[in-house]
């Protein structure tokens, strides 16, 4: 049972959540670093991001029964109930919120409620109900560097809203992937996105590419408010034309199931750009 409720946390999401979120903390840390505050940070979003997941599985375990990719999560095979993954939810939420407020950085605490209520309330419900959907979901997803900024400085500054800018456009092409790739399923979840009933892919691919390109002068934006400099704005440039090369090639090909390596791109792209922004931020020996 202890790990139906670690699955009940989307472990890899939350992973990816926090790695983003000490990206934040790093870039806004001193020389000196505050690795109590940074642990402390980390402890209060794997509990408020963990309780969030846990809740958007409550909210969606009939929903979960009906796609392959899901039916074996804790609730649709009645490994757990209903009550017990809100309540599991609903308290993990509450000891990362009072964390963060009271050990972090009462800012760290309201941006990371914020993107909380905005997934659970706001981007869980109307899943089924738009395809704006993504876009809604791509504003939690963007809220950690925040965060993590906030619970090294006590502040927010211009320059982090740079990185809560990349993270928010790449979101989309990596939704898309996801979407077409697993197409049937959602189509079978009544999930109206758009990767799902476009039929043969080409006007997700066009919106993909546009969102790569858009991502291509965003993602340098760090370089021009000075969070970064020379090495990183370069760097930057062409990982960005890497990635929408990927793009352009998948929707060339279409039907060849190329989504699968826009995705990884992806996530190679987002790992590989957070690495060069903190390389590029750490002191120069």
């Amino acid at each position: 049972m202890p790990a139906d409720y670690l699955e009940l946390t989307k472990p890899r999401l939350t992973s990816l959540v926090i790695a983003t979120a000490m990206v934040g903390f790093l870039l806004g840390s001193p020389s000196e670093i505050d690795w109590v505050t940074g642990a402390f940070m980390i402890i209060g979003m794997i509990a408020i991001v963990g309780g969030g997941n846990a809740l958007n599985q409550y909210w969606e375990s009939d929903v979960d029964a009906l796609m392959d990719r899901t039916r074996n999560r804790p609730l649709p095979t009645g490994r757990l109930t209903s009550t017990q993954a809100m309540i599991f939810g609903m308290v993990l939420s509450l000891v990362g919120l009072v964390l963060l407020v009271f050990a972090v950085a009462p800012i760290s605490g309201a941006l990371a409620f914020g993107g909380w209520t905005t997934y659970v309330l706001v981007y869980t419900p109307l899943k089924q109900r738009t395809a704006a959907s993504t876009l809604i979901g791509a504003v939690p997803g963007a809220v950690p560097p925040l965060v993590g900024w906030a619970a090294a400085r006590g502040t927010l500054e211009p320059a982090i809203w740079s990185v809560f800018a990349i993270i928010f456009v790449w979101q989309i092409p990596h939704f898309f992937a996801i979407s077409r790739h697993y197409r049937d399923d959602y189509k079978r979840g009544g999930f109206p996105m758009i990767g799902v009933y476009d039929t043969d892919g080409a006007v997700t691919g066009q919106l993909t590419v546009a969102y790569s390109l858009l991502l291509v002068p965003v993602a340098v934006l760090p370089a021009i408010l000075g969070l970064a400099g020379a090495s990183y704005f370069y760097g930057s440039l062409a990982l960005g034309t890497g990635f929408l090369a990927v793009t352009v090639w998948s929707l060339r090909t279409l039907g060849a199931g190329h989504e699968r390596w826009v995705f990884l791109g992806s996530l190679v792209y987002l790992t590989v750009l957070m690495a060069m922004l903190v390389i590029d931020r750490l002191p120069k020996v």
